[in-house]
């Protein structure tokens, strides 16, 4: 390995780190100012009825939904409106750390919000963690410059 690809690397894994723990602030504060919409359905109504506040699309997945062909269509959908509409879009692996974050109990058989789906909306957070959204959205126009179609985060538990 040459010293560039060293390096490359190490500043791309400090790059998702720091946008990771980034995303992980933002989700936060957004869930306490009530910027924070949950679920497929709530934020696909969300986005037809006001796209403009949205800010931020997160698709969150675990290993296991990835047979889930009634999500990957979802997915799609709001991947296609999102690019539409120009809403920064990221998707992200580890469920669990979401749900940890969000506060969520574990699926044991406790009904728990639809976390595959959350969008960061602006039109009523005046004091949104604005260090952590930039970031998060830098993180995303880097990721496409760099012709990854979409930019991915994984998540797990620290």
């Amino acid at each position: 390995m040459t010293l560039e690809e060293l390096v490359g690397t190490n500043m791309t894994d400090n790059k998702m780190l720091s946008a990771s723990e980034a995303l992980e602030a933002l989700v936060v504060a957004a869930q306490l100012q009530d910027c924070l919409t949950v679920g497929v359905y709530e934020s696909a109504k969300l986005m037809t009825v006001d796209p403009d506040s949205v800010v931020l699309c997160v698709l969150a997945t675990d290993e296991e939904d990835e047979g889930d062909i009634a999500l990957q269509i979802h997915f799609t959908l709001l991947q296609a409106f999102c690019r539409d509409s120009d809403i920064h879009l990221l998707r992200v692996e580890g469920m669990r750390r979401l749900r940890e974050l969000l506060g969520e109990p574990d699926h044991n058989g406790n009904q728990t919000r639809d976390l595959h789906c959350l969008l960061v909306t602006s039109s009523t957070c005046q004091t949104l963690s604005s260090d952590a959204l930039g970031q998060v959205i830098s993180y995303c126009e880097e990721s496409l410059g760099n012709n990854q179609w979409e930019p991915c985060l994984a998540r797990q538990q620290p």
